[in-house]
C-alpha cells in the first residue's frame, strides 16, 4: 500500500549537494538570501515543525525552479496573471553551500524505497500540507541537513529545503553577482520574458 505518511522505520536515500554547487533562492527583500525562516507565515509543504520550531530556507536547482516555486507556487499552468505586488519585493538571488550538504532523498527512487509516490508528498494541494510537513519532521528526525526532490512545479529541476539547526549560516554563501530585483530595471524584464514564454502576464491594479 502506497504510504501517505512516513512509515517505520524510516530510513530515507541520501543525497549529497555538494559544496559549491549554484542554488537559487526568491526571497523578500526585507532578508539576507542565507537568512533562515524562523518560522514566520503560513505553513509550507515542508514546515514549520518542532518545538521549538525548526528554521527553513528553501532553494532550487535553477533561477526558473526558484520562481515556479516561489511566485508562481499558486498560480495554475496555461494562461494566468501575477500580480506586480506579489514580486515587487522579492528578489531572486544565487547562493552555494559551503559544505557537502547531506539531505534526505524525496525524489526518483528515494520515493519509491519509502513506498510512496511524489502525488502524495512533493506533489499534493496546500490543504495537505498539515500531512506533508511529518515526512519533513521524520527527516530531521533522521538527522538529515534537510531534503531534496523534483520540482512539482518545474520537474526537470531539483529544490531543496535546509534545516536552520543542522546548516548554519556560514554553511551557505551568497554569491557575489547574478541577482535579480524583481521591482524594476533588469530583474523584472528578465521575469517578464520568463513568465511571457509561460502565458502568465504581470499586472498592476494600480494603473
Amino acid at each position: 500500500m502506497v504510504k501517505l505518511v512516513p512509515p517505520a522505520p524510516f530510513r530515507p536515500h541520501a543525497y549529497t549537494l555538494a559544496a559549491g554547487t549554484p542554488l537559487f533562492r526568491v526571497f523578500g527583500n526585507t532578508r539576507t538570501v542565507t537568512e533562515f525562516n524562523p518560522g514566520q507565515g503560513s505553513r509550507t509543504r515542508f514546515a514549520f515543525f518542532g518545538d521549538p520550531v525548526v528554521p527553513v530556507l528553501y532553494a532550487a536547482e535553477t533561477e526558473e525552479a526558484a520562481v515556479c516555486e516561489s511566485l508562481l507556487h499558486d498560480v495554475p499552468p496555461g494562461p494566468g496573471k501575477l500580480l506586480y505586488r506579489q514580486a515587487a519585493d522579492r528578489v531572486c538571488a544565487p547562493l552555494e553551500p559551503t559544505r557537502d550538504l547531506r539531505l534526505a532523498s524525496l525524489m526518483g527512487d528515494g520515493l519509491r524505497a519509502l513506498g510512496t509516490e511524489a502525488k502524495h508528498v512533493t506533489a499534493t494541494m496546500a490543504s495537505q500540507y498539515g500531512r506533508t510537513v511529518r515526512w519533513a519532521e521524520a527527516v530531521h528526525s533522521t538527522g538529515f541537513d534537510g531534503l531534496a526532490w523534483m520540482s512539482n512545479r518545474r520537474n526537470t529541476d531539483r529544490a531543496y529545503v535546509f534545516f536552520g539547526d543542522r546548516v548554519a549560516v556560514d554553511d551557505l554563501s551568497a554569491v557575489p553577482s547574478g541577482g535579480r530585483i524583481f521591482a524594476a530595471g533588469d530583474g523584472f524584464d528578465w521575469l517578464v520574458d520568463y513568465l511571457t514564454g509561460l502565458k502568465i502576464e504581470i499586472i498592476n491594479p494600480g494603473f
